[in-house]
């Protein structure tokens, strides 16, 4: 099982990295990767990667995040991504929930790191609330790009729009939650070879520990449990098909590590 989805770099989880990872381990999860949010975070998640097998990163800036970003430094993106840890381009996108002051800001950020993308042949993760119509309209123009929208919590209907576009979806704790049903509904309509699982950990930590703790990788497994539940399918099949799936989209087999630089 792998953790497509967390934030390693989060001081709840950072400041006690070893403790997590071991939990993971003992759990069954055997990979996770740990998603940038900015261009700091981005140096710290290479170097929270570094010499770990089990962990993989990303690099980009969060749409929330657009606002305190020096958009004359996004080029820096195309250095850092050529990291050997570095297997996609994210989380990036449009968020609207917070409301529409920085919405073109955001969409500049959002074209310039997908351009990046393209430029360096990696998929993108998709940090898309409350502005899915826009984020498909600004995919459109970068034919051709892998891209995951993470943490999927829209509607049917917009689930079939991104699948529609051949993107994928990635699922976290909140399809466990009980009043989650048109969410499961959408976990439903998702092909299995364009799913993946994650926590986005520390946050949205699954039923049955909402309650009781922060989210970590360890927690995928409730999340994947639900999918089996959904899909009428086993824990073990849905371990196989979405660990097969990060080969897929992020090019990574965590059962068959390269080498990195010390």
């Amino acid at each position: 099982m792998i953790d497509t989805h967390c934030h390693l770099t989060d001081p709840r989880l950072e400041g006690q990295l070893e403790g997590v990872l071991a939990r993971a381990a003992a759990a069954g999860v055997a990979g996770m990767i740990t998603i940038s949010t900015g261009i700091d975070d981005a140096q710290r998640c290479i170097e929270v990667s570094r010499g770990r097998e089990q962990i993989r990163c990303t690099v980009g800036v969060h749409p929330n995040y657009v606002g305190e970003t020096d958009l004359a430094q996004m080029p820096l993106l195309r250095g850092l991504q050529a990291a050997p840890e570095v297997v996609a381009i994210g989380e990036i996108g449009l968020d609207y929930h917070y409301g529409l002051e920085l919405r073109d800001r955001q969409r500049q950020a959002f074209e310039m790191q997908l351009q990046i993308a393209v430029d360096c042949g990696k998929p993108v993760i998709i940090h898309c609330r409350e502005a899915a119509d826009d984020c498909l309209a600004v995919m459109a123009g970068f034919p051709g790009i892998r891209a995951v929208f993470h943490c999927f919590t829209g509607t049917v209907d917009e689930a079939r729009k991104v699948l529609d576009a051949g993107y994928w979806l990635g699922y976290t704790g909140p399809i466990t939650f009980k009043k989650s049903d048109a969410l499961r509904e959408a976990v439903r309509l998702t092909p299995l070879d364009r799913l993946l699982v994650e926590t986005d950990a520390p946050y949205l930590t699954p039923e049955p520990l909402r309650k009781q703790k922060v989210n970590e990788p360890a927690l995928v497994m409730h999340v994947a449990a639900t999918v089996a539940q959904i899909k009428g399918s086993t824990l073990s099949q849905i371990d196989e098909i979405t660990t097969r799936n990060v080969q897929r989209f992020f090019g990574w087999d965590v059962n068959n590590p390269v080498p990195q630089p010390s």
